[in-house]
């Protein structure tokens, strides 16, 4: 995986590579909008490598609207983000998926 790959590229790719038959009707990637405004984030993890894995919880505030909150639960990695932060936190998604357990 490149950096430079782009980052809805890189995770369509990551979904198709968990897509097994099953996997993928237990909810698997769900993006959806906050009402304050802003993202939200649910990564299924249970039956790919990330499974057991922890992410440090990540919590950035620079302003009411430029925020992240990324954090892992129950096999889960959860982000919630300001307006304009959806690709930062798929990129926290990203750049941990993709490192060395």
């Amino acid at each position: 995986m490149s950096d430079s790959e782009p980052l809805l590229g890189w995770l369509q790719n990551w979904y198709a590579q968990q897509c097994d038959g099953d996997w993928e009707h237990e909810g698997a990637v769900k993006i959806a909008t906050l009402d304050n405004p802003g993202w939200s984030i649910e990564i299924d993890l249970e039956k790919t490598e990330m499974e057991g894995r922890e992410f440090p919880r990540r919590d950035v505030h620079r302003s009411p609207r430029d925020w992240v909150r990324a954090w892992t639960a129950e096999n889960t990695f959860h982000a919630a983000c300001g307006l304009g932060n959806l690709a930062e936190a798929l990129t926290l998604f990203r750049n941990w998926a993709t490192a060395d357990a």
